[in-house]
């Protein structure tokens, strides 16, 4: 079976030499001006997993407002990417289930499915397949939550024979991996609640789902380690350090303060300091969504307490012990702590991290707080901030020095004040897809060439999703201004 690693090691050989003739992996034919025509990158129509009008309309609007001819070919190719590759959608015992893949790894990731459809949540007004679709996706991640709280990955149909049964966790057939990450169960709820506040439906809360959110504090609670180590480990015989965890599948000590303990990055990378920051500000958004859910909607008044009483114990405790003094910087929010006084100065590319918080509705973008930490990410006092001649951006350790993500790249112009940063970044995003029309996993600072996961949906959808809001926000003329 293919995995997100096994994928980067077969690849990089045959994508770098496809991306090293530019005029072929562009698809780009001479018209009889001379100028390159360049040539969509998507299925043909009827292999298409997911035909939505409200996107198609969407994809011609704005398309024809961008004036560069690549950029507006890598905007088509990318933003349906999702529903063109990935999604599949059907009714199961009168309701919505949509299934969706991550893109070259058949299985269902909570976060990537979840950032995956979110783009297409404001076409959902006009557009009743496109929202019964989403709906599909909330309650198969209800299902997926009720097999397995812990599980970040799931199959469509059991697999017991799946690579990943022989983790030492509590492995079984409808996992397709099983490492515990906080934004796993932020994600969902983050679709759910945006959904309802996007469309007014509110039949994906049903009792199943009640039922999942309860499952979602209850391991929260667990994960802040209060009372013991909680029913959660994981071991995996590997050559990489951030595939397992150390001291018997438990990970590092953590003191027991009110943060929650994310054993893994959404990188799919060990913590070092399992109190993920990032992951914990995101928890607490969540938390308040619940809450509002519960109270507005589903009536539970018992939800609705104990997810607000959770959501002000884990904020307190982000407050006191989360917002550290940085050397240069000042006041900062580290990236992992663990109660004991330690803290690591870092920023990952994958979403949640410091950098994305206001996009996730977490931090305001204007806090002096996160101004201080973006500028701090931002730099080389970030160990895994690479700059080149190729760009600049944040990366990590999943794939290692010199290679960034595009995700970064995006997640820095969504959250930008600045117009001139934003023109850097889609500049930036525009020159390093090595002329295949999309997004990729990372490419290395000095080469575009040189990158990983020819096919990466999340990032594809989110480049689209950011072309979006732009136009959306009367703001062409920064993406023609490149």
């Amino acid at each position: 079976m293919t995995t997100r690693r096994n994928f980067i090691r077969t690849s990089a050989i045959g994508f770098t030499a496809l991306a090293l003739n530019p005029s072929r992996a562009a698809s780009t034919v001479m018209g009889k001006t001379g100028k390159e025509n360049y040539v969509s990158k998507r299925p043909a129509t009827g292999d298409r997993h997911f035909k939505s009008a409200a996107v198609e309309q969407t994809i011609a609007r704005v398309k024809a407002k961008i004036k560069d001819p690549k950029l507006a070919w890598m905007f088509e190719n990318c933003f349906p990417n999702t529903l063109d590759t990935t999604v599949n959608f059907s009714m199961l015992n009168g309701k919505p289930d949509t299934f969706v893949i991550t893109g070259d790894i058949d299985a269902m990731w909570l976060r990537d499915s979840s950032a995956q459809v979110w783009p297409y949540l404001p076409l959902t007004k006009n557009d009743e397949q496109l929202k019964q679709m989403i709906a599909g996706v909330i309650n198969r991640q209800t299902k997926c939550i009720l097999i397995d709280p812990y599980a970040n990955a799931f199959n469509h149909d059991p697999k017991p024979d799946n690579e990943w049964m022989s983790d030492r966790t509590e492995m079984t057939p409808m996992l397709h991996e099983r490492k515990w990450e906080i934004d796993s169960l932020a994600y969902p709820v983050r679709l759910a609640y945006n959904y309802w506040k996007t469309t007014g439906d509110t039949k994906v809360f049903d009792a199943d789902w009640t039922k999942a959110m309860n499952r979602v504090i209850e391991t929260f609670r667990e994960q802040q380690r209060k009372e013991g180590n909680g029913p959660y480990k994981f071991q995996r015989k590997t050559e990489r350090q951030l595939d397992t965890l150390n001291n018997d599948g438990w990970g590092n000590p953590v003191n027991p303060v009110g943060l929650i303990v994310s054993s893994f990055r959404p990188s799919d990378d060990a913590t070092t300091f399992q109190f993920l920051v990032p992951s914990n500000l995101f928890a607490v958004t969540s938390l308040k969504q619940i809450a509002e859910i519960a109270q507005k909607v589903t009536k539970d008044a018992a939800l609705a307490t104990v997810a607000s009483t959770l959501a002000k114990e884990v904020q307190e405790a982000i407050e006191k012990y989360a917002i550290v003094q940085h050397p240069k910087y000042g006041k900062v929010y580290a990236f992992e702590v663990d109660g004991f006084g330690n803290a690591y100065f870092m920023d990952d590319a994958n979403v949640p991290s410091l950098l994305a918080m206001p996009y996730l509705d977490s931090i305001d973008r204007n806090d002096p707080i996160y101004q201080n930490t973006r500028k701090m990410v931002l730099s080389a006092d970030n160990p895994y901030f690479f700059k080149g001649t190729a760009g600049e951006g944040i990366g990590g350790p999943h794939i290692g020095y010199d290679m960034i993500w595009p995700m970064s790249i995006i997640m820095r112009a969504q959250t930008s004040s600045s117009d001139e940063e934003i023109k850097h970044c889609l500049r930036m995003l525009r020159n390093s897809d090595a002329d295949t029309g999309f997004m990729h996993e990372s490419f290395h600072k000095d080469d575009p060439a040189n990158f990983t996961r020819k096919w990466f949906a999340w990032v594809n959808t989110l480049f689209g999703e950011l072309i979006v809001e732009l136009e959306t926000k009367g703001k062409m003329n920064l993406v023609n201004s490149i």
